[in-house]
């Protein structure tokens, strides 16, 4: 369940660990009691017996974002919700997330309600590492995966040498 409305007012987004495997039903049964939830999935591709198939995954496993207004809403019965081990929190409440950061992970949600936190780069096109052993280097992204990770062939001394970098360290060159 996603929602990509405005946060009301006193409401900050929390982080749930969820039980092993359980986020999508966690999620479900914060949702039937009227929570709001952030359950961020990646597109992944799963090989096994000669077979591949294109699934969805929690970015985070064991983890999910709840909306949450602390001197309105009964907190503490997401702790008791099947398939949820207990609000993150210190000292018996639970702490909020940095304003922006669920924000800024609603914003790469695609219309499948997959997270593409590679928007903006595509294979073929030519990159500039902006941070990193590689700073500063021209190159062409050559594959991305559902992980953050791109591979790119560098241009370092005359030749290509291809290397794996985080999408986050890139930018399109101009």
């Amino acid at each position: 369940m996603t929602s990509n409305d405005e946060l009301s007012i006193g409401e900050r987004w929390y982080v749930a660990r969820t039980l092993p495997n359980r986020e999508v039903g966690a999620a479900m049964q914060l949702g039937a009691q009227g929570f709001r939830v952030f359950l961020p999935k990646i597109a992944r591709t799963v090989r096994h017996a000669r077979k591949m198939r294109h699934v969805r995954t929690p970015a985070f496993p064991a983890y999910l974002f709840v909306a949450l207004d602390l001197d309105r809403d009964r907190w503490r019965s997401v702790n008791g919700t099947f398939g949820v081990a207990r609000l993150v929190g210190a000292d018996e409440r639970p702490l909020p997330v940095p304003r922006g950061v669920v924000e800024a992970i609603l914003d790469t949600v695609d219309e499948t309600g997959v997270c593409r936190f590679d928007q903006g780069l595509l294979t073929g096109q030519r990159v500039r590492v902006i941070r990193g052993p590689f700073a500063e280097q021209l190159g062409e992204l050559v594959r991305l995966d559902g992980a953050g990770r791109v591979r790119v062939l560098l241009e370092i001394m005359g030749g290509r040498i291809p290397a794996i970098v985080r999408s986050s360290d890139l930018v399109a060159a101009c």
